[in-house]
């Protein structure tokens, strides 16, 4: 592969993803460190937020997803997708309803016995994984860094013909 390409593979990924996280589309709410509040009488799409919280206490009709914060479904909200935290808590208060999964990287869920939930919990808290997510993105991050430096600073070597 040529470093053009790279290049173009690079700047369109990161296309994709900051048109994905600053859509204004339908009803999604994407957020970079400032709190999502889904009051009782409102409808989103998806819910995102990167080091921030989510509470939700209205209508959901697809996924929330926290990375670095926490997700507190409660006032009889609802969520019809899944649930998914990545180093923080999950909060279910009484009479709420998940339509799919809760699934949780690096924290503990707290839920009401009488919380609907439609899919599987799964719980994989504690540090530890925490750690070892972070440990696995960052060597790949630095793999990746030293992968590229390398290719760019290879004496080019003409075609012998």
């Amino acid at each position: 592969m040529n470093t053009r390409f790279l290049l173009f593979l690079s700047l369109a990924f990161l296309v994709v993803i900051s048109s994905a996280a600053f859509a204004s589309g339908s009803q999604d709410r994407t957020q970079f460190g400032h709190n999502i509040e889904i009051g009782p009488d409102e409808q989103v799409g998806d819910a995102t937020c990167f080091g921030c919280t989510i509470r939700v206490r209205g209508h959901v009709s697809s996924d929330v997803t926290v990375f670095g914060g926490n997700i507190y479904v409660e006032d009889q909200g609802e969520v019809d997708g899944d649930i998914t935290s990545f180093a923080g808590n999950i909060h279910l208060d009484r009479e709420t309803k998940v339509g799919g999964d809760v699934t949780l990287f690096g924290g503990r869920v707290y839920r009401d016995p009488s919380v609907s939930i439609g899919g599987n919990v799964t719980n994989m808290g504690g540090a530890g994984w925490i750690l070892l997510i972070f440990i696995l993105v960052l060597g790949a991050l630095i793999a990746f860094f030293v992968w590229l430096i390398r290719r760019l600073l290879r004496p080019s070597v003409p075609a012998s013909a």
